[in-house]
């Protein structure tokens, strides 16, 4: 059943296979000898294309389940998709048996062919295991009945010196770290997120574990937490990070801001949700009260990729005494909930646009400075939207007083391959301020 689960979604020979036969049966459908024939399939063509802008504009103006217009490669592969659907429709008109069977199949391998082009773009399921679930079904909660004294052991330690100063790797340390589901309960905002997950690098699991920094993630939205375990490869990057620093790496927290997978509170204080409260209060003190961690803020930070990155942003320049350092990958310049922002502050705020304003990270970091904040930003090189607002906000950054570096991913859009390769770059960035390298 693993190799099953492992089956390659964004390439490797079964992806290449499908797509060789979707475009031997999708010929079928293309080609037929009846008179008016080409005629029809411009038509669906064009039936096609609208389709798929009225699918983006459906999203963005009616559902609000994206503030912006899908990539134009990702609508090219819905046009393909409905495409198909269309032609299968012509091909049971006035065809031979053979061609009525074959004309469903075909138009499935090329919807299916379609789907996994979507999904290649945006990075999100790497494998069959990650679309059905498995890949992440059997992680296991995370033990809260050990002795306090145990988790509270690192806090002990003298921290005048950088965490790497201090640190002996033993003997026998594991090579990998573990990952557990967690919930995080809202005690002082009163939000209830759904299950959270917890990276516990190999050094927590020596007997005489080191008080570790700590490292906040956020997901994208549409989304939930477990998608930086399956999109982005969040314990593949820190083992390999913890492998290069003789164990060492932060706790890793992963909490849900958003409550559903479609929801969004765009990570503040308002009518539809108190999730800065959340970020900022109730998360802090789970993890300071459950884990065996540095409680020292120099060495927290907060980071997030697209909604995610945004809310990092935001924590940064609300509470830089909490987390004076952010990993902003594909962040927006403000949060949004619709492409129309007065619909934006008329959901989040009653219509209140100076509330709103008085929270926006550009306005925020206009009137405050920030000399002990670090911020890491990143976005794909062919994401032309999203690379001028890590332009934009990192411009702001700078003039507010951060520390701040970008990073252009080549190659990549809006989609998971910014995080699966900048977050590496991000960490090795950071390592001093987190007292894990010099």
């Amino acid at each position: 059943m693993s190799t099953i689960s492992n089956i390659n979604l964004i390439s490797g020979p079964i992806t290449l296979a499908l797509a060789i036969l979707a475009c031997l049966t999708g010929a079928v459908l293309l080609l037929r000898r009846l008179r008016g024939w080409w005629l029809s399939v411009v038509f669906a063509a064009v039936l096609a294309a609208a389709l798929a802008w009225a699918i983006n504009w459906y999203m963005v103006h009616i559902t609000n389940l994206s503030a912006y217009d899908l990539p134009l490669q990702v609508l090219t592969w819905i046009g393909v998709g409905l495409f198909a659907v269309l032609l299968m429709v012509l091909n049971l008109v006035s065809a031979p048996w053979w061609r009525r069977i074959l004309a469903p199949v075909a138009m499935v391998l090329v919807v299916i062919t379609a789907s996994m082009q979507v999904n290649a773009y945006y990075g999100a399921y790497r494998t069959l295991g990650d679309l059905t679930g498995a890949s992440t079904a059997n992680i296991a909660p995370l033990a809260v009945n050990a002795p306090k004294e145990l988790l509270k052991l690192g806090l002990a330690v003298d921290t005048s010196l950088p965490l790497v100063d201090r640190w002996v790797k033993p003997a026998g340390l594991p090579v990998a770290g573990t990952v557990n589901s967690v919930q995080i309960p809202g005690l002082v905002s009163g939000f209830t997120g759904r299950t959270g997950y917890v990276y516990l690098p190999p050094a927590y699991q020596a007997k005489n574990r080191p008080a570790l920094p700590v490292m906040v993630l956020i997901p994208g939205q549409p989304g939930s937490p477990e998608d930086w375990l399956k999109a982005g490869q969040l314990q593949q990057t820190m083992d390999t990070f913890a492998a290069d620093h003789q164990g060492l790496a932060p706790v890793v927290v992963v909490p849900d801001v958003n409550g559903s997978i479609s929801g969004n509170t765009m990570c503040m204080d308002t009518q539809i949700a108190k999730t800065d409260t959340y970020l900022a209060v109730d998360v802090p003190a789970w993890i300071k009260a459950t884990l065996t961690v540095d409680v020292n803020p120099q060495h927290w930070t907060v980071g997030g990729f697209s909604f995610g990155g945004t809310c990092a942003l935001q924590m940064a320049t609300l509470h830089p005494k909490i987390f004076p350092s952010a990993i902003d990958l594909s962040g927006e310049a403000e949060p949004a909930l619709s492409a129309d922002r007065t619909a934006t502050v008329q959901a989040a705020f009653g219509g209140n646009t100076a509330a709103f304003d008085a929270v926006a990270p550009l306005n925020v970091m206009a009137k405050n400075r920030y000399p002990d904040s670090w911020i890491y930003f990143a976005a794909g090189a062919q994401d032309g939207r999203f690379t001028g607002y890590m332009n934009q906000v990192s411009t702001a950054a700078k003039a507010a007083g951060m520390s701040v570096t970008t990073h252009s991913v080549p190659g990549a859009g809006h989609s998971w391959e910014v995080p699966v390769n900048a977050m590496a770059p991000a960490l090795t960035w950071l390592a001093p301020r987190l007292g894990l390298s010099h």
